[in-house]
């Protein structure tokens, strides 16, 4: 009994939690923008986009972004637990505009020598069948742009609705979705 208590006292708590709750927010958001920019732009239906990495915009900036603004209003922005979200903000855009839009250039120009450089086939003496090879991923990293639309939509997503709605726990004791008072 005391276990189903325990997982409900975490989900409490995790419903509790605005700066997650907004932050997801504002990472999902990103994404539904992406499906948005992918029909007006490219007038296709292409729900894969809601999972791809990459695109515009980052979402991944915009959910480091607005997770740490979101700390920043909770416990103000001289803590050093926002100084800690800020830092790894910074890191993450870095990554996203650096390190990972680097390894999708260098997979383009991988996919884009020609076919059979590499020997797929197994040979007489191997056992063992090599798998053969697919392309790689392209698309893993954002241009600067993105990342900074993405940076911006994260504070414009988590602030306003930390500021007005509050936490899902809150919004639902409002609404009148919960027994509780």
């Amino acid at each position: 009994m005391s276990e189903a208590v325990g997982a409900l006292d975490a989900l409490g708590q995790l419903l509790a939690n605005g700066v997650l709750a907004w932050g997801l927010a504002a990472c999902g958001v990103a994404q539904l923008s992406k499906l948005v920019i992918e029909l007006v732009l490219h007038r296709r239906w292409r729900p894969a986009v809601l999972v791809e990495t990459g695109g515009m915009p980052s979402s991944h900036s915009a959910l480091m972004t607005g997770t740490a603004a979101g700390l920043g209003w909770e416990l103000g922005f001289a803590d050093p637990l926002f100084a800690l979200a800020a830092v790894l903000c910074f890191v993450v855009l870095y990554d996203a505009s650096g390190v990972r839009r680097a390894a999708g250039l260098t997979a383009q120009r991988v996919n884009g020598l020609p076919d059979g450089l590499w020997d797929t086939q197994p040979t007489t003496d191997q056992t063992s069948a090599e798998p053969v090879l697919r392309p790689l991923k392209e698309n893993l990293g954002h241009t600067r742009a993105e990342v900074l639309v993405g940076s911006l939509m994260g504070p414009l997503v988590a602030l306003p609705g930390l500021a007005l709605l509050g936490s899902p726990w809150q919004i639902a004791l409002h609404a009148g979705w919960l027994p509780l008072g």
